[in-house]
């Protein structure tokens, strides 16, 4: 898997709009798919259910899943993304804002948050 991918959740709203929002910077750089397509297949190593837990991105050279995938993407994105994801990789912060993010996916899978 040599081509740079952000694996989201398309039956997710509020991230399917996410990824529209961004999709034109995010293109540029990644192929962006949609891991609730029908016929879509996990990589090697993954399935489904670890995709759809938290959001994965390949960088070309390894798989970045839940709080680094964002901030991975959000640099490709640029301005003012480029600024949040270097505020929230410092020190002290990454910690709290990863185990918000992992509250948070936690809560979307057990709640189904985000299926509109």
């Amino acid at each position: 898997m040599a081509t740079k991918r952000l694996f989201y959740d398309g039956s997710c709203g509020m991230c399917r709009r996410e990824i529209e929002h961004l999709r034109a910077r995010l293109e540029r750089e990644l192929e962006l798919v949609d891991i609730s397509a029908p016929a879509f297949e996990p990589p090697p190593g993954y399935t489904l259910t670890d995709m759809m837990e938290r959001i994965h991105l390949y960088d070309g050279e390894q798989m970045r899943v839940g709080l680094p995938a964002s901030l991975a993407y959000w640099r490709v994105a640029g301005g003012g993304f480029r600024m949040l994801a270097g505020l929230l990789n410092l020190p002290g912060v990454f910690g709290l804002a990863n185990r918000a993010y992992n509250g948070w996916a936690a809560w979307r899978l057990r709640r189904q948050a985000c299926r509109t």
